[in-house]
């Protein structure tokens, strides 16, 4: 009881604190909402597992939740509209053979969706336009190359096709998904597991927070680290690290004394923040997501039941808190829908998807304003799903930003072209400059008869995985349908 009473004291403290400070903002009122019962998705089994990612992804057309599963790993993939009770025979995305630890959409095509997992596979799935029907058990690529369990995978912001996985073996991979190639390796540049990486604005840096309490700014293509931070939070908890559209890191960690900090830097000259908070003594990770469009920041904490916003200035003290959202049921996990799939018309600024531990339930922020006219001021122009570049130019040096569209009429899906990969040739590809060979003069070898039959055995071994993993799929089913027909049976 006391310590509860001290850990009230201390939010209260810290709130009077920060609203002492903070100026006159559009966002002031800024207050959140969950919707009636009737527009959650319920009866859903969330993952269990002991991973601190949000364990749901969401776009303008889909919600994406990790669940339970037996036999491998899955993950539910929902229409918006198909809210209610969600039934145990539902079709899921079945593929991997291990429990699955974190799903990302990409940000150029509503129904591609990448997930990685324990079973040290990234796995990339193309999603029916009208959701599933059956499960899904066969990728549209399978990206093989981390050796321990992979806890993320983080689509590139403008270039098409580019995705970044990162895996307990403290490597970082950059993946062509259009070819199926690991294109950079950054295997070098952690000594201990990676908490979360971030891409900037225009997807040229990657910003890492790492179990050695190292916050770094990496530079993917010249595979050298810009800037570091040691000790950028001192206690031995989880820390996250985001890029801010001007090129500043957001941080969140633990003191040494275990207390929640939330930290600005100019990786341009790391040795102090811009700002440093201390927040609360809740042991729970805190999870950022931001809206580079009104620089705000919402601070979800894992096992909190409260969603803390912030605005980012370049006035002092830089980060200005504005409001708290709070309820009554710890959240499990937390999806952010991107601004396109807002409702403009109720000015809604955010929309999240907050997992409890058999549903899922849409928190809705809004600020409230008298008129019913389009809000300039609140919605820019935003990323659209077009891409800026190609993965190829990406990859050979070329920058983009996002390419913006307009939401004054609302933001109306289009048709998503399908993901195709092209699995290169080796032999086709052009020799590198240091290897001294011409594979012109190179005399065409006959096909070795060994290989051929260890190609058809490898066909072979491949068509009975595929054939077991479609049986345990419908044997989950299955087991579904009974453990329904028993409730009914015992009610």
């Amino acid at each position: 009881m006391l310590v509860s009473v001290l850990l009230a004291l201390k939010h209260r403290e810290f709130c009077y604190t920060m609203r002492r400070v903070v100026r006159q903002s559009k966002f002031r009122h800024v207050f959140g909402q969950a919707v009636k019962n009737d527009q959650c998705y319920d009866d859903i089994r969330v993952s269990r597992v002991t991973w601190d990612s949000s364990f749901c992804a969401v776009n303008p057309r889909f919600v994406a939740i990790i669940i339970e599963a037996s036999g491998g790993g899955a993950f539910l993939v929902l229409p918006l509209h198909k809210t209610g009770r969600i039934d145990k025979s539902y079709p899921t995305v079945c593929g991997h053979t291990g429990p699955v630890l974190d799903i990302d959409w990409c940000p150029h095509s509503d129904q591609v969706i990448a997930s990685g997992s324990e079973d040290c596979t990234v796995m990339v799935w193309q999603i029916p336009e009208n959701g599933l029907t059956l499960s899904l058990t066969e990728p549209v690529v399978i990206l093989e190359g981390h050796s321990k369990r992979v806890g993320i995978v983080a689509w590139h912001p403008t270039a098409r096709n580019v995705l970044l996985s990162a895996g307990c073996d403290n490597a970082i991979i950059i993946w062509n998904v259009g070819t199926g190639e690991a294109l950079i390796n950054l295997d070098d540049m952690h000594s201990d597991m990676i908490y979360n990486v971030s891409w900037n604005r225009n997807g040229s840096l990657i910003c890492t927070a790492s179990k050695d309490k190292k916050v770094r700014v990496i530079d993917p293509r010249k595979q050298e680290i810009v800037a570091e931070k040691e000790k950028a939070h001192e206690g031995a908890r989880p820390m996250r690290a985001i890029f801010l559209a001007d090129g500043n890191v957001f941080t969140t960690g633990f003191s040494r004394m275990s207390e929640r900090q939330l930290a600005l830097w100019n990786p341009k000259n790391m040795q102090e923040p811009i700002a440093l908070h201390e927040m609360d003594t809740s042991n729970g990770v805190l999870l950022p997501f931001y809206d580079p469009d009104t620089s705000i920041i919402y601070l979800c904490g894992k096992g909190d039941s409260s969603i803390r916003y912030f605005e980012i200035t370049d006035e002092s003290p830089y980060v200005h808190y504005l409001n708290t959202f709070s309820s009554k049921e710890p959240q499990r996990g937390m999806g952010y829908m991107p601004k396109r799939g807002l409702d403009v018309n109720k000015c809604e600024i955010a929309r999240f998807f907050k997992l409890h531990e058999r549903k899922c339930e849409p928190i809705i922020m809004t600020v409230p304003r008298k008129s019913d006219l389009f809000q300039d001021d609140l919605y820019p122009d935003t990323a659209g799903p077009e891409a800026a570049l190609e993965a190829e130019e990406w990859f050979e040096g070329k920058n983009a930003d996002p390419v913006l569209i307009s939401l004054k009429h609302g933001y109306i899906p289009g048709k998503n072209r399908d993901l195709k990969v092209v699995k290169k040739n080796i032999l086709d590809s052009k020799p590198t400059a240091n290897k001294k060979c011409d594979l012109i003069n190179v005399p065409k070898k006959t096909p070795d008869p060994a290989s051929v039959q260890n190609e058809a055995k490898l066909d072979e071994i491949l068509k009975e995985i595929k054939s077991i993993k479609d049986t345990i799929c419908n044997q989950d089913e299955r087991i579904s349908k009974l453990e329904q027909q028993m409730a009914k049976i015992a009610a």
